[in-house]
């Protein structure tokens, strides 16, 4: 399987519900890391997995969403805790719906998985990864 990965960060505030949450129930920040992976078996005519500057752009536009906001005041949210698995599977659903509308090329429609992993930090991420 090849695959290419293009990578973006997000900053975003949010809190949690629920005691396992200890702390992180108050209003926090987090800054993400984001690596989106996508992988396929066999390369395109051009021999790339996708236009890596269609995909990094494609990454850029879906953070811009979420990036320097509240979560906790986004309607998609509401009453939803934001956990870094969650939000990489949002992240993850939003750029399969781009494949499928063209916006990364003719050529990114042979991808059969995308992965995106959240990066807390150094020692904690989490990520989703999803068929096509």
């Amino acid at each position: 399987m090849f695959s290419i990965t293009v990578r973006d960060h997000m900053m975003v505030a949010h809190s949690f519900r629920g005691e396992v949450f200890g702390p992180a129930q108050r209003l926090h920040g987090a800054t993400f890391l984001v690596d989106a992976t996508f992988r396929r078996p066999h390369l395109d005519d051009d021999n790339i997995v996708v236009d890596i500057g269609l995909a990094t752009a494609e990454l850029g536009r879906v953070l811009d969403e979420f990036n320097y906001r509240n979560l906790d005041d986004e309607k998609q949210f509401d009453q939803i805790n934001t956990s870094t698995e969650y939000l990489a599977k949002v992240v993850a659903d939003r750029l399969v719906e781009a494949i499928h509308e063209g916006t990364l090329g003719e050529g990114a429609r042979g991808i059969r998985t995308v992965a995106v992993t959240l990066h807390e930090s150094h020692i904690a991420w989490a990520g989703y990864e999803r068929e096509v």
